[in-house]
């Protein structure tokens, strides 16, 4: 274990700027995800850090210890790719223990790490299979042994899970959870995933265009976000965004002088038409079981997300009353830097 200081990280590729004075700290032991979308340099963060992008300004640190100029096999580091990158002549043993091989640890050591690994990972009865006789999860479990038999001080995943069905996905996100909680290891985990992001850290980190936007905890920048962008790219619908001059801006509880307003669709008070400060017609409705999304379009064509209660009778269609609370609002000016947070305070 150990941590990970990030200090003023910069990197070219030619004339184009991937990042911009990154500066960094993740804690020992800490389950930190880099999340943002393509090209907002977060595979490139996580390189740098693996010492396979070189950096053109800043210093990294892992373990109190200066690693900017090693190259990655002194960085005591592993990572996980996207690909499971097996070698699928190979055992799924002698693929857990070819690095270990190679890097002279005896047959012995090789064996004992590789068990316990299997075992870990629930591999066991699997160790004699080649990659090509396993699923896809089965596979990506492989991977992320071959990393623990190398005892690295930090563990990096680049969107390990994003070749895996839907349901796959969720059952892997538990066991790396798991995996984070037995091992007590240092991870750094990057995804574009939001859902990903916020069922699995403990920290998050919001990249956008090569800056990072904010670092926290997911409900702090679920209820807290820094800026428009974070608050429209965390939760899953995203917030809902529009100008004071909308017509959504009319079912406020209370008129806000900014440039923006914002407001999760979950804190969107629905009503009968007449009861409530602006009546909208149901564009769609999706009904997911326990809950449902009604997409309410105004006459300046913007629409707007509320969560309901899966039993809610609402169709498409029809036309129903919206309020916005005030102390559920959130403000941006201009530059989409936010003013206020009021989702978690008291009514106004």
């Amino acid at each position: 274990m150990a941590t990970v200081d990030l200090s003023g990280i910069s990197k070219f590729y030619g004339a184009m700027q991937a990042l911009f004075d990154v500066s960094l700290s993740v804690p020992d032991g800490a389950f930190v995800v880099f999340v943002g979308p393509s090209g907002c340099g977060k595979s490139t963060l996580l390189r740098t850090i693996a010492g396979l992008e070189s950096v053109d300004g800043g210093t990294i640190e892992i373990g109190g210890k200066d690693v900017t100029q090693l190259e990655p096999v002194d960085r005591d580091v592993s990572m996980v790719f996207q690909s499971y990158a097996l070698y699928p002549h190979m055992s799924v043993r002698a693929n857990m223990e070819f690095g270990m091989k190679v890097g002279g640890v005896g047959a012995d050591e090789r064996n004992a790490r590789v068990e316990e690994a299997a075992k870990i990972l629930q591999l066991s009865e699997l160790l004699d299979r080649k990659p090509g006789q396993l699923s896809g999860g089965q596979r990506q479990r492989v991977a992320i042994g071959r990393s623990i038999v190398k005892k690295p001080k930090v563990f990096l995943f680049d969107e390990p899970l994003s070749n895996l069905d839907a349901k796959l996905r969720v059952q892997m996100r538990v066991e790396l959870e798991a995996l984070h909680d037995q091992l007590n290891a240092t991870m750094i985990y990057v995804t574009h995933d939001q859902v990903e992001a916020m069922t699995m850290a403990d920290q998050i980190v919001v990249l956008n265009a090569g800056r990072i936007e904010q670092v926290g905890s997911p409900m702090d920048l679920y209820h807290r976000p820094a800026s428009e962008f974070v608050a429209g790219f965390i939760g899953s619908p995203a917030m809902n965004i529009f100008d004071t001059t909308s017509i959504f801006a009319g079912s406020l509880s209370r008129q806000e002088q900014t440039a923006r307003l914002g407001i999760r669709p979950e804190h969107i008070v629905l009503g009968k038409v007449g009861q409530g400060a602006v009546d909208l017609n149901v564009a769609v409705k999706e009904q997911l079981g326990g809950e449902s999304y009604l997409y309410l379009q105004g006459d300046d064509g913007e629409r707007l997300v509320v969560k309901t209660d899966g039993e809610d009778a609402t169709k498409a269609g029809q036309s129903v009353s919206i309020l916005i609370p005030a102390h559920r609002v959130h403000q941006f000016d201009a530059n989409g830097v936010t003013l206020s947070n009021n989702a978690g305070g008291a009514p106004v």
